[in-house]
């Protein structure tokens, strides 16, 4: 050999080094559950059970305009088969945990009011938590969103984290799991330093463990800062830790960037650029991205019980026209890799589930087959018709299995029987324990 050993072992000693950086900086898709949504609420208007009475306005929903599969067809423009699969799906879930996760929401949904009465809601909404947790009502991920950081609302903003995360720690001493807060509008990294020191203060002074931090993606400056750097990546770095999830504003945003009202919406290409930005940023870090919301929302245009037939049937046209625009951008998100985002009205509920079980439903055959082969072989690349896998697919395979199962698309057992896997090994949520554990069969 040319190359020397004192060469050899610097440059073995320096990448070593480097592995260890990008392990830390890049430690991969976090193997706990994400939900599919987060449902935004006024906290004027938040109970213990808000979940489910969203959950019962969603079944009533169903009832009236998407009654059988067929409804969903038209509505959608479904596959008449694949309806067929989905439709009852949809209505189990509504039944059986209507929202995955919601968020009380002190700041768009709620607006500016006097901080006697923000003060009010900031306990009263802490105090039904409370009770939540108690009688088990709550949905499986919850949280807050509050105010801003920026100078004439920053002392509000943390006033409100103060009393509501204060009021629920002395009333039970924990926090629920799956809690997080939401911090919107973000302008400058500062404004995440400062707000994660004070989550930190409460977590010290009330003895309560870490809690995780949204952060809000709605200004120019949060894609690409000042000084053309990722601003997002700068942000995270900035939370210390404890940055979870990062969800795209898409009205803040394209109004940011001079779109008008008219044409804001959640597939514009200036929101696609944004949102593939956020995806390189966030890569591999562990940190999860949400799109944002259709705020087109399907509800009759005509009130009242003295109808005509006429319009009766324009009422069915304008719900189903924005169940058909809400299905529609849940897929347009879901397809380009962001398998969350916001639902602002209960009767989207049952479009949110019926596209992600749609979507989950219709790969499952090549998917099965593709994780089947792969881990037979033993993590040895392998070709599946004219689709190469390596490695890494192997992992995002397994995701799109337990993202599945999660949501409610499949059953542990489908996943099972379509994959080769045991319910042991899909627990493990880790391609490579998999491909471990096999090896000493």
């Amino acid at each position: 050999m040319t190359l020397s050993d004192r060469s050899l072992a610097d440059w073995s000693a320096r990448l070593g080094r480097v592995a260890e950086e990008v392990a830390a900086s890049f430690p991969g898709e976090r193997p706990d559950r994400q939900p599919v949504h987060t449902v935004y609420g006024g906290a004027q208007l938040f109970k213990h059970d808000t979940a489910r009475r969203l959950g019962d306005l969603a079944l009533r929903s169903v009832e009236e305009w998407l009654a059988t599969p067929g409804d969903l067809v038209d509505a959608v423009g479904m596959d008449p088969a694949l309806a067929g699969q989905v439709h009852p799906k949809v209505v189990s879930k509504l039944e059986r945990e209507p929202v995955e996760d919601f968020r009380i929401d002190f700041e768009d949904g709620y607006g500016n009011r006097p901080d006697e009465e923000e003060d009010g809601h900031a306990r009263s909404t802490a105090q039904e938590v409370a009770k939540g947790m108690t009688e088990g009502t709550l949905p499986p991920f919850l949280g807050i969103r509050v105010k801003s950081l920026s100078g004439e609302l920053h002392r509000r903003s943390l006033r409100t984290l103060d009393l509501f995360v204060t009021t629920l720690a002395e009333e039970t001493g924990e926090l629920p799991e799956g809690f997080r807060v939401t911090l919107p509008k973000i302008q400058h990294v500062e404004q995440v330093v400062v707000f994660s020191e004070a989550m930190t203060e409460l977590e010290e002074a009330l003895g309560i463990g870490q809690i995780p931090l949204e952060l809000m993606v709605e200004t120019p400056q949060t894609v690409i800062d000042r000084d053309g750097s990722s601003g997002m990546r700068r942000f995270v770095e900035a939370g210390g830790g404890r940055v979870h999830g990062a969800h795209f504003g898409t009205y803040d945003y394209t109004a940011s960037m001079s779109i008008t009202a008219a044409y804001q919406a959640m597939d514009h290409k200036t929101c696609d650029f944004a949102k593939h930005n956020l995806q390189v940023s966030l890569a591999g870090t562990g940190v999860w991205i949400s799109d944002g919301a259709t705020n087109v929302m399907p509800v009759t245009i005509h009130k009242g019980d003295d109808l005509t037939a006429e319009q009766v049937r324009e009422n069915r046209a304008s719900v189903h026209d924005a169940l058909r625009l809400h299905y529609g951008h849940v897929r347009h998100s879901l397809i380009h890799g962001y398998y969350q985002g916001w639902d602002l009205h209960p009767a989207q509920l049952p479009s949110r589930y019926a596209a992600v079980f749609a979507f989950f439903l219709e790969g499952l055959d090549q998917a099965g087959a593709r994780l089947s082969n792969f881990v037979d072989s033993a993590a040895k690349a392998t070709l599946v018709g004219d689709v190469f896998d390596d490695a890494a697919t192997g992992q995002g395979l397994l995701n799109y299995f337990l993202r599945a199962i999660n949501c409610g698309a499949i059953t542990a057992e489908e996943a099972t029987r379509r994959t080769g896997l045991t319910v042991e090994e899909l627990e493990t949520r880790s391609f490579l324990r998999i491909l471990e554990g096999r090896k000493g069969r």
